[in-house]
């Protein structure tokens, strides 16, 4: 059975370690970027990026990275993110992020 748990635990992070964006994103540019010690897939379209945290964080840890989310994504586009403009599909989730640029 421990090794059970191991296997999935394996699989598990396997997969948390690959960012694809959705839909919306498909075929856009990928820019890895890393803020304050923490590391951020961006993908670009015209308007918009999607902004994905890479890695595991603790709880504590996870109040500070809507701020970097908006830094990522200025970094990696060369735009400006609009204010008050990004937009998680579950409230508080620090894991994806929708942000609208200004380039």
């Amino acid at each position: 059975m421990r090794v059970m748990h191991m296997i999935v635990f394996l699989l598990l992070l396997l997969l948390a370690a690959c960012a694809s964006p959705s839909v919306g994103f498909m075929g856009a540019v990928r820019h890895d970027v890393t803020v304050d010690g923490v590391d951020f897939a961006v993908f670009q379209n015209p308007t918009r990026a999607q902004v994905i945290r890479l890695g595991y964080l603790s709880r504590s840890n996870r109040a500070r990275v809507p701020g970097l989310m908006v830094t990522a994504a200025a970094q990696a586009t060369g735009c400006t993110p609009i204010p008050n403009s990004m937009v998680t599909k579950i409230p508080g989730d620090t894991g994806v992020a929708e942000i609208a640029l200004r380039c």
